[in-house]
């Protein structure tokens, strides 16, 4: 189980089944994503840690974040966008925590943001402080600790469910401080910041039955091509996904599909492929 579940977080898309650069799938439909049901919680990965994992150089100087390098996607939930970010649809921009503290109301979902890290997703509560789940516990912080040096901005419109109230957002998350391991209900800091915004049980750990058709779509945006879709079991899953992407950066994404669309070229010009 060990191996397994090691294996299931450090996927590429040389192995997992894909639809065709070109946007046009022959067995008529996106194929199946990666199911993240053996995987370790990602936010073990958000510091302290380069872009495969491994320990990065104490020594090696930190990479300045480029916005141009974000992953943009749509998330569907059958034909309903739930999710969009692109720099068309929401404002990117990032701050320095001490600026952003100023644009901040309670309920806002924060998100804190660095090169070759995962997304930390924390929810504003008030008093220039945040509940964020942060290696296996959720915590009460003052922004500005939480950040541990990243910029970061308000994701409110990331996703595309109706808010709770400000007020009812807060108490979600005030009453979970102090959950820790096994008490847990969320596999990442941005699944619970969500549930505490939008209280959907898809955002906890088990909340969908995996069975039967994938309804949600991850759409991975890209200029002047076809967007290129994989499907999932629950909305979950398809968080770990995007998170990954996230951590990899656009410029590694696009390369690692580049990648295995060439090796699936070969495949099909090899002798005896269909």
């Amino acid at each position: 189980m060990g191996n397994q579940m090691d294996r299931l977080s450090h996927l590429s898309y040389a192995e997992v089944p894909t639809v065709d650069p070109n946007g046009v799938d022959a067995e008529d439909g996106p194929r199946i994503g990666v199911s993240y049901i053996f995987s370790n919680d990602d936010d073990e990965l958000e510091d302290g840690c380069a872009v495969d994992g491994s320990d990065k150089d104490p020594n090696q100087e930190e990479k300045q974040y480029d916005q141009r390098d974000e992953v943009e996607c749509a998330v569907y939930n059958r034909d309903e966008c739930i999710y969009e970010k692109s720099a068309k649809s929401v404002n990117l921009e990032v701050y320095s925590p001490e600026n952003l503290l100023n644009k901040c109301k309670p309920g806002d979902l924060v998100e804190f943001v660095a090169t070759g890290q995962y997304p930390h997703w924390a929810v504003y509560v008030g008093d220039f402080q945040v509940v964020h789940l942060h290696r296996a516990e959720v915590k009460n912080s003052f922004l500005t600790d939480a950040s541990q040096g990243r910029r970061c901005r308000i994701v409110n419109e990331l996703y595309k469910f109706k808010a709770l109230g400000p007020d009812m957002v807060v108490q979600n998350a005030m009453e979970q401080v102090g959950l820790k391991d096994r008490e847990l209900s969320w596999r990442n800091s941005e699944c619970f910041a969500a549930w505490c915004r939008f209280g959907k049980r898809e955002f906890k750990m088990g909340g969908e039955i995996r069975i039967g058709k994938q309804p949600y779509r991850l759409k991975i945006l890209m200029t002047g091509k076809q967007p290129h879709v994989l499907e999932f079991q629950s909305l979950e899953d398809m968080i770990m996904e995007k998170r990954r992407n996230d951590h990899l950066g656009r410029t590694a994404v696009l390369r690692e599909l580049a990648a295995h669309y060439s090796r699936m070229e070969e495949i099909k010009s090899e002798p005896g492929a269909e």
